[in-house]
């Protein structure tokens, strides 16, 4: 009995560990946001964009960014209206897409 509740607490512990490092989650910005840079290198995928997504993540409480890049309007269901007030003539903003991950 000892052996299975033992065993038991390892999963338990284990499982817990394993699910608190596979929190992700996706934030969507413009590509002009204020003081990340993102429209100089998250938006091109240049290499100055990690640090920039990493403090973006932390900065959100996260501990490090999965993952950058560019976002197509049409990839973003429902949240970016069709008329975009962000819009100037036909220059409209572009959007960044940074998976951070605990």
């Amino acid at each position: 009995m000892r052996f299975v509740i033992a065993g038991l607490t390892f999963a338990a512990i284990f499982y817990g560990s394993v699910a608190a490092q596979a929190e992700k989650r996706i934030f969507i910005i413009a590509n002009n946001a204020d003081g990340y840079g993102v429209d100089r290198c998250l938006a091109t995928g240049a290499s100055c964009g990690t640090p920039i997504a990493n403090a973006y993540c932390q900065a959100r409480d996260f501990t490090q960014a999965a993952s950058f890049r560019k976002v197509d309007r049409d990839e973003i269901t429902g949240a970016v209206p069709s008329s975009n007030p962000a819009c100037r003539g036909s220059i409209c903003n572009e959007f960044v897409a940074i998976e951070c991950s605990r």
